[in-house]
């Protein structure tokens, strides 16, 4: 006799399609959250034309997410902002992997190093989220809080994880991604990026030159785990005055050297 085997963590006879188990409530619950996040302080009224969605309606998600902390209000200002609870809730997400910790001490030393700010990123829903920064002391640097997203294929972290997918792997991604331009310098065609991504592999690190913001710089390299698959990746960034030609190669090898160590501390053979 055989009996078939059921998915733990899901109810038995439950719909299988991401659509059917959505919860209306929930989703909405978290666009406050997602619009919060990006638009710091904001009025009630602000968000709910953020949202399109009624003072009342935003007034109760936001009531229910002051109970836990996980947003707070300021009464003098009439504003909203994240709370401290989803400050916890978003270190349980960077405890789920120690990229984080074995890369912060060689992020401080990357900074030292090359006097920029060095930043961690890792890939998610197609993108490149940045969940950890050592700034440099400079007045001018770049900054990118964490929780910040930015398009692979315009970032330095971006690129240096691309550098590591199958093809198979990236030709779906071109597929479902427009490639769109932030600068004159942005890589815009697929030819163009199997260009870049073949150079980067060659090298050991890329490099973003300009190609999201006029300006900056970033140099990066992939951080591997003890399967040989990037889990994150760890860049230099900083205005391209600071970073001329000159400089590129030896920062590369900086940051080359920084990714191989992360990498050899969760098992990698490099």
């Amino acid at each position: 006799m055989t009996t078939e085997k059921r998915h733990r963590g899901r109810p038995r006879n439950f719909e299988t399609s991401a659509q059917g188990n959505n919860i209306q409530a929930v989703d909405r619950a978290i666009d406050v959250l997602d619009v919060l996040a990006a638009g710091g302080a904001m009025t009630l009224s602000q968000i709910a034309a953020e949202m399109d969605q009624s003072p009342a309606t935003i007034y109760r998600v936001l009531s229910t997410f002051r109970a836990r902390n996980i947003v707070s209000d300021n009464e003098a200002s009439q504003t909203w902002s994240i709370g401290p609870e989803a400050f916890r809730l978003g270190a349980a997400f960077l405890r789920r992997s120690n990229v984080t910790e074995r890369a912060r001490p060689l992020m401080h030393k990357l900074m030292e190093l090359t006097g920029e700010t060095s930043n961690l990123g890792i890939e998610t829903g197609l993108q490149v989220m940045f969940v950890s920064q050592v700034e440099t002391h400079e007045s001018i640097r770049a900054f990118f809080p964490p929780g910040t997203r930015a398009p692979m294929h315009a970032s330095g972290i971006g690129k240096a994880l691309l550098s590591r997918f199958s093809e198979t792997r990236l030709a779906k991604l071109l597929a479902q991604t427009q490639l769109e331009r932030f600068t004159p310098r942005t890589i815009v065609s697929a030819t163009a990026l199997h260009s870049d991504l073949a150079l980067i592999r060659t090298r050991g690190y890329a490099f973003d030159d300009e190609e999201k913001a006029l300006g900056m710089r970033c140099i990066a390299a992939p951080i591997l785990d003890v399967h040989g698959e990037a889990v994150a990746g760890i860049s230099i960034s900083g205005p391209s005055q600071r970073l001329p030609d000159a400089r590129i190669a030896d920062i590369g090898a900086m940051v080359n050297k920084a990714a191989t160590e992360v990498s050899r501390g969760l098992g990698a053979a490099t």
